[in-house]
């Protein structure tokens, strides 16, 4: 058996909270891949394993067995987790690559010497007040480049880390807290904590997550906190570790935590939303803010000549294009205010400059000082334009990076009339403007900073990813499913989530989490959503909505007469609803019940003489009444409209066939199978139905030839 088959059983007895069957698996494991410190471990804990067993046998009454039990558990699993850490870091070369290289570096990776370079950072940009003018610019790059590369190895030390001790969290939790650690550095630490602890979960990360979001007082750092634990909430161990299950209800507990929950999970789903929203920017929305007065050329960005003749001929057109230009503009800023990423796919490209292949520029806060970036700020200083779009404008952090990447490789192409717009003082629009960031706006800039390293680092592939589906077809990120937030009193928002997952089609992520619904939570809307019809109407006999789900229900079963006799009384209570009486007359039809049918249709044609739904069922009853002219005219008009329906097209084609118009009935048929792109033969006619007006098979599968050849 191959090393990862053994470790999963293993994985899966510590998740089932089998401790017996997990040292066994484990040693299992060891025969076929022997290690003598973890041999050594196992031994040990096996021998105090055996021994509690023992005594438990010979009916011994241990008041501390469950307690002791649990701490065999958790040092079962904490060897397991460093093997599997172990066999992660073999089979990506990329972090294998981050792993050996920072802990073959010359350099002190005690706490006490990683507080001190962070702490001592701090001091010594305030001492850079206190140089002489000539001097700091040098002493300032020097200080800023060594910091970050002292940063960049402690972000791969932490993502490629081991399972550490309650102490080790401890400290790092004094750390993130402390105001005496610059914000920055606060922040790529819990961005690498989150990376670690979603590879390998670890009980003292999780915790140390958790504390740094209940204490710290900076909205920067405690937002990555909650990212960071909240996801790591889809890969759970609560039966190792029940201190995290008590760890979130009492969080949850809050009524602004489960809020801030509420708005993270929402703002995850338009992470999830984001390629839909990228298609309507680029298909509908950039086709008129292209349409412009300026254009590329060889030459870079250049305005294009105005058209005199075309303003003397057609005066409004101008005044057209800009109108369609302001509501573009609005368009795209309403998207982004609903929570829409409206700047993803421009600047994907951008991701691919050196810049982004240290894994931490992808998660640092965005500062002019950083290395990688200072040696272009003297060629765009003075760039008023840039200033307001870094300080104003909601770019998250890496989009940041990207623009002055991006700008610096093009400000000496820009033509000079653009560079001299760009040093203009232009006015920046009030809803642009980030006067105070709230946190759930930090919070929304740092998830679109993940989103794009899931999306666009070049290693990704190598890390779990928590924008990817699952075997379920669910996304991680998708944490209200999650059994560790089940009966808790995030309960009450479930419904909001479920809601927000339908309107942009995440149905198998809408089903997860109403799955995950408690017992007193599933109501009639509820029951609405799962299409539980009957239970619905036991708590509501008369909704609507729910006879209606019945109604159709029954209607798909083919149990035309019980779907028949409810969507009469439907037309009985609400008569004004015209649907009702087209879906009695659709019933009707099935039950061969055509001049019944017929004076419903007969008389909601009269009424309403251009409502295409009642002209569509009306000549499918005429057609299969044998009133085939009739129908024809019917469907002629459907077929020319513009609420034309592919299904008119099948449906004209039976009409026609019947009247012995072949090629007419051919091209129908043919023009139907464009646009569903049918390839097969099977199920594409209703043979039953032909046959019982008079088709023959030999016709039948003369005309299947003819289309299918």
């Amino acid at each position: 058996m191959a090393a990862n088959d053994n470790l999963s059983l293993v994985d899966k007895a510590l998740r089932s909270g089998n401790c017996g069957d997990a040292i066994r698996y484990m040693r299992c494991y060891l025969s076929a891949w022997p290690e003598q410190h973890t041999a050594e471990k196992v031994t040990l804990l096996g021998e105090d394993y055996d021994r509690m067993v023992a005594y438990w046998q010979q009916g011994g009454n241990d008041p501390q067995r469950e307690q002791l039990y649990q701490q065999l558990l958790q040092r079962m699993y904490v060897i397991y987790a460093n093997v599997a850490h172990y066999h992660r870091m073999k089979a990506s070369p990329y972090q294998n690559s981050l792993y050996t290289r920072v802990r073959q570096a010359q350099r002190d990776w005690s706490l006490t010497a990683i507080r001190q370079e962070m702490e001592g950072f701090v001091s010594n940009v305030a001492m850079l007040q206190l140089e002489q003018e000539h001097k700091r610019a040098a002493k300032s790059e020097t200080l800023y480049r060594e910091h970050q590369q002292q940063m960049n190895q402690l972000f791969e030390y932490v993502i490629t880390s081991r399972q550490w001790s309650d102490s080790v969290g401890a400290q790092f939790t004094e750390m993130m807290v402390s105001p005496t650690i610059d914000s920055n550095d606060q922040q790529l630490v819990m961005a690498a904590v989150t990376l670690s602890l979603m590879n390998q979960f670890d009980m003292a990360k999780f915790r140390m997550l958790v504390q740094v979001y209940q204490q710290s007082q900076d909205d920067a750092v405690r937002q990555r906190a909650l990212v960071g634990w909240v996801l790591a909430t889809t890969n759970p161990y609560q039966r190792v570790y029940p201190e995290q299950q008590e760890l979130i209800a009492q969080l949850t507990q809050s009524e602004e935590v489960c809020q801030e929950l509420t708005e993270l999970q929402i703002q995850f789903i338009y992470c999830l939303n984001e390629r839909k929203s990228t298609d309507t920017i680029e298909k509908e929305i950039m086709p008129d803010l292209m349409n412009s007065s300026l254009k590329m050329t060889p030459r870079g960005i250049e305005e294009t000549e105005e058209d005199h003749l075309e303003d003397v001929l057609h005066p409004e057109a101008s005044e057209e294009r800009m109108e369609r230009l302001e509501a573009s503009c609005r368009r795209m800023m309403d998207m982004q205010k609903e929570g829409a990423d409206v700047f993803f796919r421009g600047f994907s490209q951008t991701k691919r400059h050196p810049f982004f292949y240290d894994i931490s520029n992808w998660m640092v806060p965005f500062y002019m000082q950083h290395p990688d970036i200072a040696q272009y700020m003297s060629k765009l200083t003075g760039l008023k334009l840039l200033d307001k779009i870094l300080g104003a404008y909601q770019f998250c952090n890496s989009d940041k990076y990207s623009f002055v990447l991006a700008l610096h490789e093009i400000v000496d192409r820009m033509p000079q009339n653009i560079r001299q717009m760009m040093n203009m003082d232009v006015p920046v629009p009030e809803d642009a403007e980030q006067q105070e960031l709230s946190p759930a706006l930090v919070r929304r800039m740092y998830l679109m900073d993940i989103y794009r390293f899931f999306r666009l680092f070049s290693h990704r592939s190598e890390l779990y990813n928590p924008f990817d589906a699952n075997e379920q077809g669910v996304e991680g990120c998708i944490f209200f499913s999650a059994d560790l937030f089940a009966n808790t009193p995030l309960e009450k928002s479930k419904g909001q989530i479920v809601r927000q997952l339908k309107k942009y089609k995440l149905n198998r992520a809408a089903n997860s989490v109403l799955d995950s619904f408690a017992e007193n939570y599933r109501d009639v809307q509820y029951y609405l959503w799962k299409c539980d019809y009957e239970k619905a109407l036991q708590l509501e006999p008369e909704n609507e909505r729910a006879t209606l789900g019945m109604a159709r229900q029954l209607y798909g079963d083919g149990q035309y007469e019980k779907a028949v006799a409810i969507f009469q009384r439907l037309m009985t209570v609400y008569p004004d609803k015209t649907n009702y009486q087209l879906h009695v007359a659709v019933c009707q039809v099935q039950l061969k019940q055509y001049e019944e049918a017929l004076k419903v249709l007969y008389r909601l044609n009269y009424e309403q003489p251009e409502n295409d739904s009642v002209n569509r069922v009306l000549a499918w009853t005429l057609t299969c009444q044998g009133k085939l002219e009739q129908a024809a005219k019917l469907y002629e008009q459907l077929v020319h409209g513009e609420q034309l329906q592919n299904e008119d097209r099948k449906n004209y084609g039976y009409c026609l066939w019947l009247q012995g118009k072949i090629d007419r009935a051919i091209d129908m048929f043919k023009h139907y199978r464009q646009v569903e792109d049918t390839s097969s033969t099977s199920h594409f006619f209703d043979i039953d139905w032909l046959q019982q007006r008079g088709i023959s098979a030999t016709e039948i599968k003369m005309m299947e030839s003819l289309l299918f050849s």
